[in-house]
Order: C-alpha cells, then sequence, then structure tokens
C-alpha cells in the first residue's frame, strides 16, 4: 500500500503551493512598490530635463544622434534626428564639422567647452557648445551629451558693458586731450583773423592776386579751425554727454553737404566711384547737424581707406518705421574679419596699419549715434566689403 497516495500528502502538497502563492504576491507586490519608485525617479529627472533650456543630443561614437531633448523641437520643428549625423542635423553640412567639440571630448575622455559663431538667417549668432562624454558599461559603444546654448543676445549686451566701461575709461583722457587741443586752435584762429585785418591796408600796395591768395589762406585757416574745433567738441562726448542743441534735420541734406566737403577727396581717389540714394521726402529728425555730419564723414573715411585699388562706395538714405531714417554707406573694399568686428566701436581700436588711424573715428560715431537715441551696426565680409548702418529715430 506504500505506493498509494494518502490524505497527508495531499495536505502537504497544497499547503506548498499555498506558500508558494504567498511567496509569489509578496514579490508582486514589492515589484509594483518598486515600479511606482522608479516611475517618480522618471518624472523627476524627466521634470529636470525639461527645465532645461539648452539644446541636448546624446550622440554615438560616430556622431550619430541617438536620443534629443524637448528643446529640439522648438529649434527644429518637424524634423526626426534619429539616426542622423549631428552634422546633417544641427548644421545641414555634409561633412564633420572642422575642431569638432563632440570627437575632441571622446578623444580626450574629458569635458570639451568651445564658442562658435554660425551664419542663420542673415544674421551672425553666437552658440556656447559643451560636449561631456558619457559614463557608461567599457564594454558598450562609447556616447557623448551634447549642451548647445544661443548666447547672440548676452554676448551683445556684453559687448554694450564693455562699450560703456571703455568709454567710461577713456573719457578722462579725451577731456584733458581736447582742452590741451583747444589752447592753440584758439591762437592761430586769432592771428589768422588778425592777418585778414592787416591784408585790406596792404591791398594797394601788393599784387591783387597775391593780396586775393593770402585772403583766401586766411579764411581756410579760419575755417579750418572752427572745424577743429567742432571734432574736439566731439571728442568730448567720451567724458560725458555735450549739451548739444538739437533741430530739425534732413539727413539728406547732411549727405549732401558732406559729399561736397570731401569733393577735394574724390579727386584725389579717381578709381573710386560713389554713388547715392537717396529716398525723397524722407521724415524730418531731431539731432546736431554737425554731429551727424562727423558721423558720415568718418564713414566715408573708413570706406575710402578699405579699398585698395578700384572700388565703389554707395551710400543709401531709406525711411524707416515710427518716422526715422537709415543711412547705409557700403564699401567693396577688403572687409572686416569676423572676429574683430565686436570690437570695431571700442575707442583706440583699429584694422588701419601705423599711421593710417589712432581708431576714434567709428568710436565717436558710435557715441554720437547713441547720444541721438539712434543704433549703428555693421555688416561685412572678407574680400566683398562692408556695410554700415546708422539708425536714427523720428522727432
Amino acid at each position: 500500500m506504500s505506493g498509494l497516495t494518502t490524505l497527508q500528502d495531499l495536505i502537504g502538497i497544497e499547503h506548498c503551493k499555498l506558500g508558494f502563492y504567498q511567496e509569489l504576491q509578496q514579490k508582486v507586490e514589492q515589484l509594483k512598490k518598486s515600479n511606482l519608485k522608479l516611475e517618480e525617479k522618471r518624472k523627476e529627472i524627466q521634470a529636470l530635463l525639461d527645465g532645461i533650456t539648452d539644446l541636448m543630443v546624446v550622440l554615438s561614437e560616430d556622431l550619430v544622434v541617438q536620443r534629443v531633448n524637448h528643446v529640439f523641437n522648438d529649434w527644429y520643428p518637424g524634423v526626426d534626428p534619429t539616426g542622423l549625423h549631428c552634422h546633417e542635423v544641427l548644421r545641414g553640412e555634409k561633412g564633420r564639422c572642422e575642431n569638432c567639440p563632440a570627437l575632441r571630448a571622446l578623444d580626450r575622455d574629458e569635458i570639451v567647452k568651445e564658442m562658435f559663431i554660425y551664419k542663420v538667417g542673415g544674421k551672425y549668432r553666437h552658440y556656447e557648445i559643451i560636449a561631456s562624454p558619457l559614463k557608461t558599461d567599457p564594454a558598450a559603444e562609447r556616447q557623448v551629451l551634447l549642451f548647445k546654448r544661443d548666447v547672440t543676445l548676452e554676448k551683445e549686451y556684453q559687448a554694450q558693458f564693455y562699450q560703456a566701461e571703455k568709454m567710461a575709461t577713456v573719457g578722462a583722457l579725451a577731456a584733458g586731450v581736447a582742452h590741451e587741443i583747444n589752447n592753440p586752435l584758439t591762437a592761430i584762429n586769432g592771428f589768422a583773423e588778425g592777418l585778414q585785418r592787416r591784408i585790406a591796408r596792404l591791398r594797394d600796395q601788393v599784387e591783387p592776386e597775391l593780396a586775393a591768395e593770402f585772403e583766401e589762406y586766411t579764411q581756410t585757416i579760419i575755417k579750418e579751425c572752427l572745424r577743429c574745433k567742432d571734432i574736439v567738441q566731439t571728442l568730448l562726448t567720451f567724458s560725458r554727454p555735450v549739451a548739444s542743441s538739437l533741430n530739425p534735420v534732413d539727413i539728406n541734406q547732411c549727405v549732401n553737404d558732406t559729399l561736397f566737403i570731401l569733393k577735394h577727396h574724390f579727386k584725389a581717389q579717381q578709381n573710386i566711384m560713389v554713388k547715392t540714394d537717396l529716398a525723397p521726402k524722407l521724415p524730418i529728425i531731431l539731432g546736431d547737424e554737425s554731429q551727424l555730419k562727423q558721423v558720415i564723414i568718418n564713414l566715408m573715411a573708413n570706406a575710402f581707406d578699405a579699398i585698395d585699388a578700384e572700388g565703389t562706395i554707395s551710400i543709401f538714405t531709406v525711411a524707416t518705421e515710427g518716422e526715422g531714417v537709415e543711412l547705409i554707406v557700403e564699401d567693396t573694399g577688403c572687409g572686416i574679419p569676423l572676429e574683430v568686428q565686436d570690437k570695431l566701436f571700442e575707442p583706440f581700436f583699429t584694422t588701419k596699419p601705423v599711421g593710417k588711424g589712432i581708431g576714434i573715428g567709428l568710436a565717436t560715431c558710435y557715441s554720437i549715434v547713441k547720444n541721438h537715441r539712434g543704433e549703428i551696426h555693421v555688416t561685412s565680409e572678407l574680400g566683398r566689403g562692408s556695410a554700415f548702418r546708422v539708425c536714427l529715430p523720428g522727432m
């Protein structure tokens, strides 16, 4: 009878099953709790990632996009980057970028931080890129995390701060130099006026042509002294705002008067053609006519210096929104390197060789335009020329 199953055997089997089911139920409850904790952790991490406003891209070792964050959809709407190379997605290029920070981060196994300037929509924008190698299983494929942030606005504010700081620093020097120059100018102007008064007495004692020449020379000296005084007054704008008289100004008239003053310079530069396209019936602006003419003279002088052989300088005026005006001075000269364009309006910064300029022309323009509540911008390309835009508000 030993081969028959007894009641005790059946009870023992059922008891074992019950213990197994109880243990299984406990494991299921533990897994549910673990899953809840993991889900809460995942949501927490996702919330942190969603709070990051930088573009985040996870790249494989061969620079193929693995994952992106939500910011990617804001920057590149309707684009599925998965499986594409980063240079195809982020730059629209077929080949790898020169000096790629992602490759350098993988090669060095360290975080690489770089600044890049790209042309987007016709405007140069500054980007900060951080590449960080991801620490994964040594046996797994290496990956790199790429952060990309648009710092264009930050750089513009930073440049404006540096500009204001340098203007303040050079102010004391400019004020001292200006006052020192005023003293000899006053003496020269006084002696020239004295000579003019004496010419009348000598008119009958010398040849008429000689008397006329002396009168013309002394008049030129007086005129140039007055012009130098205006330049000195402009130089003083480095140190403090000058209480200039603001009156209704026709910017087209300013351009025509300035071109008339520079006509002798045009004759000396016969290889350079000057074109004008002045919009008729421009809005009248409120400004200082002599200071605005100084801006035009400086921009024209820079345009002449930028052209080595033959070239063209074009001057445009157009009306803008809000009853404002825009003055554009373009040249077909050598152009300005991108890396120095942000420094052009700094006092005493110049791209010209020694003896050709001291670097206060564009700084003066910047100061005058800012005092007129306007803006001045430059766009340039090496070998193709530059364009300076002066935007002035209406009355």
